[in-house]
C-alpha cells in the first residue's frame, strides 16, 4: 500500500475559489500607492505552451501582458501607458495575473472587476531556516545497500529539483557534476548569471533565476549583489544541497561531524530560483518574486519544488506561495514546503494548503555534546565551538548580575549586545539565558565584555530543545531543567566555578527523533480538517553546503567563512519525485476525490468530472475565469472537506452525535486482504467501515469510513490523537486520526 497520501489539489481549489470571497482593499491611504498582486487564475494556454514555438510562445505572452495592461488601464481612466508604468510583473505562462503598484482605491476597484479572483498586498515571507540519510534507514554503516530504497529510487537520477530561496553558491563542491549525463532533453531553464560574471551553472546546476521586482518596490532598493542568482546568504545553498546536492567526502563544520555530506537525491538535477533578499523590515522574500518564480519553473520543466519559507497564514488565494504551488500541482509538479519556524506555540504553522506537503523539524540521533561542570554535577549541552578553554574551574557569573550601568535587567539576562559591564564579566564564564536575541550574538556580548566563555540556558518555552551552534568563544546550550540547577548553585555560592568541556560528535542518541521546540505546530487556523504538518523531518543541526560570502552565523560581526555548515530549521527536504514501487507501505489512495487527474476535456484541460461533486457555494464567473473556459457549477449537494481524500483523517467540533470521513485508497502491491488496526484517540469510540479490505487485483481501488463518538468530552476538548493502521501481516499503512470535541 502507498502510504495514505493523496493530492487534491483541482478538489480542493475549486472549493476555495468557488466560496472565494473578493475583499477589496481598505480605501484608507489617501493615494499612496503599495505593491500588490492581481491573481486571474490560469491561461487558457497554459497546458499547451510545450507544443509551441519561441515565437508563438513570444505571441502569447505579449497578447497575455497586454490584457493585463488593458484591464488596469480600464481602472485608470484608459490610460494604457499609465498602466504599463503601474505593472513590474506580468504572469504570463501558467499563472495569469500581474503585480503592479497602486493606491488602495484602485486595488479595491480591480478585486470588483468581472474575472479577478483575488487582489492582495504583496506581502513579505521569511526564511524557514550528513547524519540525516543514515538516521532515516536509507544508508548504514557500509553505505547504501545494495536492493535499498536509495538505489531503486537512483538516488534521484533524471528528477529536476527546483528550489526558491536566497539562490545558490555554484561554486560548492555539493553541486560539481561528475559523473552525470547530458541536461534532461525537456529542460527550457536557463542560467541567468545577471551582473555576475563568475557565476555558471553545470550539469548539476543546470539552471539558476532571480526575481527581484517584488523585493525592490517593497523595500525600494537594489544593489549588484541583489541582481544575480548567487547566494549572498546561505540558506538558499544549504537547502538545495539538503535536498539534492552531490556527495562530498570529508564534510564537517570546524571539524565536528566529519562525514560525507549527500543531499536526498544526489543524481538529481538542480535549479535555484532566487526570491529572497537582505530582510526589510523583517521580511526577505516578497509574493509578487514568488510567484513570478513559480510561472517560470512551471515552465522550466521541475520535477520539484522546495520552499523553505513562508509567513503567517491567509486565506489560500491571496498567498502567493499557495497560489503557485496550485499551479505547479496541477501540471504534475510536487511541492514541498517548511511549516515554519514559530513554535512551540499553536496555530502556528504555515504553508497550510492541502495540495502543499509540509513538513516541521525534528532532530536526528547524532549530537554534538559540550558539558558544564559545576559543583560536583555535570550537565550535557551542545556545542560547535571552535576553541575551547583548559578544563580548569573559572568564575561563574548570571549575566542578571552584569548588567552595566544604562543596561535593564532583561537586556543583561538575555546577554544583549552592550548590555554586559566588562568589569564584572572579564575573564569569567557567563551565563545567559535564551530568547529574543540570536543565541550566537548573546556569546558576542560576552566576548565584547570580555568573558572567557558562556553557558546558554533554556527558558521555559524552549524546555529540553537545545543546538549546536558555531560560537564565537567556547560557549554550550544547555536544557531549561539543567539551567534551574545551574542558576540555583549561582545563587547560593558566593564564589561560584565550573568549566566547559570540548565538544564532540556522538552518533546514536537517544530519544530520537523528538519534536524541535522552534518548529511550527498545528492546528491548521485556516482549514482545521487538513492536518498540518504533514510530516516532520530531520531538522536540527544539518550540515550541508554554505556560501563563502557569510558566515555561518548570519551576524555582522562574525568574519568566519566555511565551506559546510550546521543549520536548524523547519524542513522542506525531499528524496525522490514518486514512491519507489517496490516500497511499503503498499496501499495508496485516488489522487482525487471525483475522477482521475487524466480525465480532461478537449482543450486539455481537466474536466468537470475532476470537481463537480466538491463544491461549498461558489461564484460562476471567477470559475469560468480560472478555468480559461466557459464554466458553470453545478448544483448538487456539496462534499465535505473532511471527505477529501488526504492521507490524515482530522474532524472538528465533533459531539456525542458523532461524525464521519471517507476515504478510498489503491493497492500497488500483490492481492490480498488488509486488516483495520485503531488506536483510538482519548476519549473517543472509532469504528471502521468495512474493517477488511480484500483486494483481488493491483490497482483496485476500494473506499471505507471512519466513524467517531466523543464518550468523554473533557479528554477530547483540545485535540486527541490516535491511528488507523491498514496491515496485510508485512506492510503497514499508517493515518493520523486527530478529533476535537465540540466546546
Amino acid at each position: 500500500m502507498a502510504a495514505a497520501r493523496t493530492t487534491t489539489t483541482m478538489a480542493l481549489a475549486v472549493l476555495l475559489l468557488c466560496s472565494l470571497s473578493l475583499a477589496a482593499a481598505a480605501a484608507a491611504g489617501g493615494g499612496e500607492r503599495s505593491s500588490y498582486v492581481v491573481y486571474l487564475g490560469q491561461h487558457a494556454h497554459g497546458a499547451a505552451l510545450g507544443t509551441h514555438g519561441a515565437e508563438e510562445l513570444a505571441a502569447l505572452e505579449r497578447d497575455a501582458a497586454d490584457s493585463h495592461y488593458d484591464l488596469l488601464a480600464g481602472v485608470l481612466g484608459g490610460d494604457k501607458e499609465k498602466a504599463r508604468e503601474a505593472i513590474f510583473y506580468s504572469y504570463t505562462k501558467h499563472i495569469n495575473g500581474f503585480a503592479a503598484n497602486l493606491d488602495a482605491a484602485t486595488a479595491a476597484e480591480i478585486a470588483r472587476q468581472p474575472g479577478v479572483i483575488s487582489v492582495f498586498p504583496n506581502r513579505g515571507r521569511q526564511l524557514h531556516t550528513t547524519r540525516s540519510w543514515q538516521f532515516l534507514g536509507l544508508a548504514g554503516p557500509g553505505g547504501v545497500p545494495h536492493g535499498g530504497a536509495w538505489r531503486k529510487a537512483r538516488f534521484g537520477a533524471d528528477t529536476i529539483i527546483g528550489n526558491f530561496d536566497t539562490g545558490v553558491w555554484p561554486e560548492s563542491e555539493s553541486f560539481r557534476d561528475d559523473g552525470l549525463g547530458p541536461v534532461p532533453s525537456h529542460w527550457k531553464g536557463e542560467c541567468d548569471k545577471g551582473q555576475d560574471d563568475k557565476f555558471s551553472c553545470n550539469r548539476k546546476l543546470i539552471g539558476a533565476r532571480y526575481f527581484n521586482k517584488g523585493y525592490a518596490s517593497a523595500a525600494g532598493v537594489l544593489n549588484v549583489t541583489m541582481n544575480t542568482p548567487r547566494d549572498m546568504d546561505g540558506h538558499g545553498t544549504h537547502t538545495l544541497s539538503t535536498a539534492a546536492g552531490s556527495p562530498v567526502s570529508g564534510a564537517s563544520v570546524f571539524g565536528f561531524g566529519n562525514g560525507t555530506a549527500s543531499g536526498g537525491s544526489p543524481h538529481a538535477r538542480v535549479a535555484a530560483y532566487r526570491v529572497c533578499f537582505p530582510p526589510i523590515n523583517g521580511s526577505e522574500c516578497f509574493d509578487a518574486d514568488i510567484l513570478a518564480a513559480f510561472d517560470a519553473a512551471i515552465h522550466d520543466g521541475v520535477h520539484v519544488l522546495s520552499l523553505s519559507l513562508g509567513g503567517d497564514p491567509s486565506n489560500y488565494f491571496d498567498d502567493g506561495i499557495a497560489i503557485g504551488s496550485f499551479h505547479a500541482i496541477r501540471r504534475g509538479i510536487a511541492v514541498v514546503c517548511s511549516a515554519g519556524n514559530s513554535g512551540p506555540a499553536l496555530g502556528t504553522a504555515s504553508n497550510l494548503a492541502p495540495w502543499i506537503f509540509t513538513s516541521g523539524a525534528s532532530t536526528m540521533d547524532r549530537e554534538f555534546p559540550s558539558y558544564i561542570v559545576f559543583n560536583h554535577t555535570k550537565a550535557k549541552g551542545q556545542s560547535l565551538s571552535m576553541t575551547m578553554l583548559p578544563e580548569k574551574p573559572y568564575p561563574l557569573i548570571d549575566s542578571a548580575k552584569a548588567g552595566a550601568e544604562n543596561a535593564t535587567t532583561k537586556d543583561a539576562q538575555l546577554c544583549m549586545i552592550g548590555a554586559l559591564d566588562p568589569k564584572k564579566v572579564k575573564g569569567k564564564i557567563v551565563v545567559c539565558l535564551r530568547g529574543i536575541n540570536a543565541r550566537v550574538a548573546k556569546g558576542e556580548a560576552v566576548k565584547q565584555a570580555s568573558g572567557v566563555g558562556m553557558v546558554l540556558a533554556n527558558d521555559v518555552s524552549t524546555g529540553n530543545e537545545i543546538i549546536a551552534d558555531a560560537h564565537v568563544l567556547p560557549a554550550t546550550q544547555i536544557k531549561y531543567k539543567d539551567g534551574l540547577l545551574l542558576y540555583s548553585y549561582l545563587n547560593s555560592t558566593k564564589n561560584p566555578t565550573g568549566f566547559i568541556t570540548k565538544p564532540a560528535t556522538v552518533l546514536g542518541a537517544k530519544p530520537a527523533p523528538f519534536m524541535a521546540a522552534f518548529s511550527s505546530q498545528g492546528p491548521n487556523i485556516i482549514t482545521p480538517e487538513i492536518l498540518k504538518p504533514d510530516i516532520t523531518a530531520p531538522g536540527v543541526s544539518v550540515i550541508a553546503a554554505w556560501t563563502r560570502s557569510n558566515s555561518p552565523t548570519d551576524l555582522d560581526f562574525d568574519k568566519r567563512r566555511v565551506a559546510f555548515n550546521s543549520e536548524s530549521a523547519s524542513s522542506a527536504r525531499v528524496r525522490h519525485r514518486r514512491p519507489p514501487p517496490h516500497a511499503p507501505p503498499r496501499m495508496e489512495p485516488r489522487r482525487d476525490q471525483v475522477g482521475h487527474h487524466d480525465h480532461r476535456n478537449g482543450d486539455g484541460q481537466h474536466g468537470r468530472a475532476d470537481h463537480e461533486r466538491v463544491l461549498v457555494g461558489y461564484n460562476a464567473t471567477v470559475m469560468a475565469t480560472f478555468n480559461g473556459a466557459p464554466y458553470t457549477c453545478p448544483g448538487e449537494a456539496p462534499r465535505r472537506v473532511a471527505d477529501l481524500n488526504y492521507p490524515s483523517i482530522t474532524v472538528v467540533n465533533v459531539t456525542a452525535a458523532g461524525a464521519t470521513a471517507r476515504r478510498r485508497v489503491k493497492n500497488v502491491g500483490r492481492p490480498g486482504p488488509y486488516w483495520a488496526f485503531v488506536i483510538e484517540p482519548a476519549g473517543v469510540a472509532v469504528s471502521v467501515t468495512p474493517n477488511v479490505l480484500d483486494f483481488h487485483a493491483k490497482g483496485e481501488e476500494k473506499g471505507f469510513e471512519v466513524s467517531f463518538q466523543v464518550k468523554n468530552a473533557a479528554l477530547a476538548k483540545d485535540y486527541s490523537f490516535g491511528a488507523l493502521v491498514w496491515t496485510n501481516g508485512k506492510q503497514f499503512v499508517r493515518s493520523p486520526l486527530v478529533v476535537k470535541a465540540l466546546a
